[in-house]
């Protein structure tokens, strides 16, 4: 039998079996009530992240465009881990600054002693007590948009507007189902049958998805959503990635015309292109991923200057942060 086990994203690889990602997160919430402890407090609490991580690019990009920085500090972990955590190796010694901690697994346990589920980034630390709170990915995001709301930039975009949530939810179920995870499921098959059906299953999403997007700047309403976020850091890692690496080589993100040209609108955009970092993507894909990559040779290609490239998406309308206006460069 085939395993491969990863503090990424608790994910294992088992022979003649579709790949099944482990959903156990930290369910504990930061909220305005406080309700399971943790209030909504500025200065309090630090965001665990690796810019090579999809599920963590998404918190990046959702602090950024919020404004979220004064109130919520980040640690950044380095693009590769080994089989125990996220480590800390961009730190001076190793060590992050705040939390004092050479891996991420050392908040998991303050909070769950033996902590036996995945290591995983994003994961949000109280710096009180030097425990993770939670590392519900898809939880932290929204409660970034509507719990800290009162600690948002002023002419802070509204990613998650209460009359679109429904469309958005529905959304980002689909996308999440075929093509966030849905390119794990194609990359960490254990058989030919369930390599199949995921790459028949993420290229059909994406045919779907090129064409509700060929005559709408986004993918929900008229402004940058949610959504758009989701579905952005699956995309930035397709050709670098995906494509080879995770065999879903039926065409390259760059020979998809709608997709292409969504995606670069979206990485030009202030908070999304400043939030990638393609060098940490290929690093960790090819540098971990040894079952797939057994010397670890990360690639010289693709040539990834053409996301600069002009993309034409303007000419059909849209507003990019509705009402209100882009973050200050960093």
């Amino acid at each position: 039998m085939a395993t491969d086990e990863s503090p990424e994203d608790g994910f294992y690889v088992q022979a003649d079996q579709p790949y099944e990602r482990d959903t156990r997160y930290i369910e504990t919430r930061i909220t305005r009530d406080g309700a399971d402890g943790y209030p909504v407090e500025p200065g309090r609490y630090r965001l665990v992240v690796s810019y090579a991580c999809p599920w963590a690019n998404r918190t990046i990009i959702v602090r950024r465009l919020l404004g979220l920085e004064r109130a919520i500090s980040m640690g950044v972990c380095g693009p590769t881990h080994d089989q125990r955590s996220w480590t800390f190796d961009l730190d001076p010694g190793g060590v992050d600054p705040v939390l004092g901690i050479p891996r991420l697994q050392d908040a998991y346990f303050t909070r769950i002693p033996g902590y036996e589920k995945g290591i995983t980034v994003p994961a949000i630390v109280d710096e009180r007590s030097g425990a993770v709170v939670t590392n519900d990915f898809p939880q932290i995001t929204i409660d970034f948009e509507t719990e800290w709301v009162d600690f948002h930039r002023p002419g802070a975009p509204v990613l998650y507007p209460e009359d679109l949530r429904a469309e958005i939810d529905e959304v980002n179920a689909l996308v999440y189902r075929d093509v966030n995870n849905g390119v794990y499921r194609c990359g960490f098959s254990g058989s030919q049958s369930a390599y199949d059906a995921a790459y028949d299953q993420l290229f059909s999403r994406l045919d779907w998805l090129s064409e509700r997007l060929a005559d709408q700047r986004y993918l929900v309403g008229d402004t940058i959503t949610e959504a758009d976020i989701r579905l952005f850091t699956t995309l930035a890692r397709f050709d670098p990635v995906y494509h080879g690496h995770f065999k879903c080589n039926r065409q390259k993100l760059s020979e998809m015309p709608v997709l292409w040209a969504y995606a670069r609108d979206l990485y030009q955009t202030p908070g999304f292109g400043d939030s990638t970092n393609f060098d940490h993507i290929k690093r960790h894909y090819y540098e971990v991923h040894r079952d797939l990559n057994p010397l670890g040779i990360v690639p010289k290609g693709p040539d990834l200057s053409n996301w600069t490239t002009p993309h034409g998406r303007e000419a059909l309308g849209g507003r990019p942060f509705g009402d209100g206006d882009a973050p200050a460069p960093l």
